[in-house]
């Protein structure tokens, strides 16, 4: 639609200054008003049937019923307009519904700040710098609650039967408990599907990590119908190979790879870093076990003297880092070299620098669920060379893959 020359030419009549057109009482402000006014009008006038005056209207059962004042926010900041009214009370505008102080859309900027890691005040002064639109702290956790059932609505989704590759991954927040600030860990499960995209599976909020916290854990993914993984990578964390040997017995528990480097280059200087990660490499690139701890050795002789505890971890570790050194080379790759985890722990830490505490548990999953969702719409893409890994996978789990309908066809 193209409004024309003489319209635009009619508005601008009376411009002087940007403030006549722009400011608070400028003509940006009064064609919005006007536009939603009429907007209504014409919606009133579907709603009854009759145009207002038409004689058509008298003796009709319902009639207009002069109009009340409303205050709606948006991208515009503030506006007061007229919403007409019908005698009956069951006129619903569909522009601006009955109880709507909001433009769809406004809601989605605070959401989108907050998954941000904005506080609630952040968000008032940016709202009230950039829009000129006042809206207090209760407003704000009003929308930001509302994503509460999207929320549930996620970790009660149905999962797919069968999933390659299981990371699990912790991340350490403070939630006020009981009157006093505790830390609590967050746990994310992250997923590789059939098709090689990373998913997240789900997001729990615990005081303390133990056997019965990762049966519960492993018990609601098989409830949500996951029936079988084939390799899961965990950081060490304590009570879950007996757990998830106890709903799913033939999955390989792996230490995660990028885990154990992440965790060896904090104690690296930064002119060090690129020289141990590359050393590092070599261990879990080798061909075998054997060249693995040989080249282990070899690290420790490079690196022992100043820095002692990354060889000492990595061979108090061995049974648990070398399972997969078992696979072949592209199931291998995809277990390390997914940044998946990377990306997560990025944005997270991001969102929550911000925040000293979060007043509940809920408060913070809403935090953590939002700007998880931020980084996996990224995620668009499978991990590089999946469908080689797939191969492979096909051959090692060949009985285990073809009891699901839906991956038999792999020709």
């Amino acid at each position: 639609m193209t409004i024309k020359q003489e319209v635009i030419d009619e508005l601008l009549k009376e411009y002087k200054t940007p403030e006549d057109l722009v400011g608070k009482d400028g003509i940006f402000k009064q064609l919005q008003k006007a536009l939603i006014e009429r907007a209504m009008a014409a919606e009133m006038t579907h709603h009854l049937g009759y145009e207002k005056n038409d004689p058509k209207g008298y003796n009709s059962g319902n009639s207009r019923n002069g109009k009340g004042k409303k205050t709606i926010k948006g991208d515009f900041g503030e506006l007061e307009i007229e919403v007409p009214r019908d005698r009956n009370s069951e006129f619903d505008p569909q522009l601006i519904k009955k109880r709507q102080t909001r433009f769809k859309g406004f809601d989605d900027k605070i959401i989108s700040m907050y998954a941000r890691g904005m506080t609630t005040r952040d968000i008032r002064d940016h709202l009230l710098e950039l829009y000129d639109v006042e809206v207090s702290s209760d407003l704000i956790s009003s929308v930001t609650d509302g994503i509460i059932d999207e929320v549930n609505e996620w970790r009660n989704r149905e999962l797919d039967p069968l999933y390659p590759i299981l990371y699990l991954d912790a991340i350490v927040v403070k939630v006020r408990d009981e009157g006093h600030i505790r830390n609590k860990s967050v746990y994310l499960a992250l997923a590789v599907n059939m098709e090689g995209h990373k998913e997240l599976l789900g997001i729990w909020i615990e005081t303390t990590e133990g056997a019965k916290f990762w049966l519960r854990v492993v018990t609601e993914l098989n409830n949500r119908g996951v029936k079988d993984i084939f390799i899961a990578c965990v950081d060490g964390l304590k009570g879950f190979e007996d757990a998830i040997h106890s709903v799913f017995p033939g999955t390989e528990v792996q230490l995660c790879i990028v885990h154990m480097v992440r965790n060896s280059l904090k104690f690296v200087s930064y002119k060090d870093r690129k020289k141990v990660a590359t050393d590092l490499k070599r261990i879990y690139h080798s061909v075998t076990v054997d060249d693995a701890q040989s080249e282990l050795d070899n690290f420790r002789e490079t690196w022992d003297q100043k820095y002692p505890l990354i060889g000492k971890s990595w061979q108090n570790h061995w049974n648990g880092v070398t399972p997969f050194l078992a696979y072949p080379d592209y199931i291998r790759k995809a277990i390390y070299t997914t940044n998946a985890i990377e990306s997560i722990s990025m944005s997270l830490r991001k969102a929550l620098k911000t925040r000293r505490s979060f007043p509940n548990d809920e408060a913070a999953l809403k935090l953590i669920y939002l700007a998880t969702r931020n980084t996996s719409k990224k995620w668009t893409m499978p991990i590089r060379n999946w469908e080689l890994a797939l191969n492979q996978f096909a051959i090692i789990f060949e009985e285990r893959l073809t009891r699901y309908d839906s991956f038999t066809q792999l020709d």
